[in-house]
């Protein structure tokens, strides 16, 4: 997945039914998170199982959906008041390269 350097990473910390598409993901972004989907910026959502994840991302007049599903492991979000925290670029990279996410856990201390 390659995006901008500058780019702002939202984990969304709730569990989201995968189903979802991208005009429901980008309501989610909008009445949810109180964030604007075409803002450039990248939200990540994860799945009840936890092995599945969703990146929706939007630039020039386009939305971009990602799907990832891990075969062995899961995607541990963390659990906030906000119901999103936002990733570092190396936090990301870390989380993109499946390295174990709890360590996401540490950013809220």
């Amino acid at each position: 997945m390659l995006i901008p350097e500058a780019t702002k990473v939202h984990l969304y910390c709730g569990v989201t039914d995968m189903r979802k598409s991208i005009n429901t993901l980008a309501i989610l972004v909008k009445e949810v998170l109180h964030l604007e989907p075409t803002n450039g910026h990248l939200f990540l959502f994860r799945g009840r199982g936890g092995d599945k994840l969703k990146a929706l991302y939007y630039e020039e007049n386009s939305f971009t959906l990602w799907y990832r599903r891990l075969e062995k492991g899961k995607f541990f979000f963390p659990r906030n008041i906000h119901g999103n925290i936002e990733l570092t670029p190396e936090h990301f990279k870390w989380f993109l390269a499946s390295i174990n996410t709890r360590i996401i856990k540490a950013m809220n201390r």
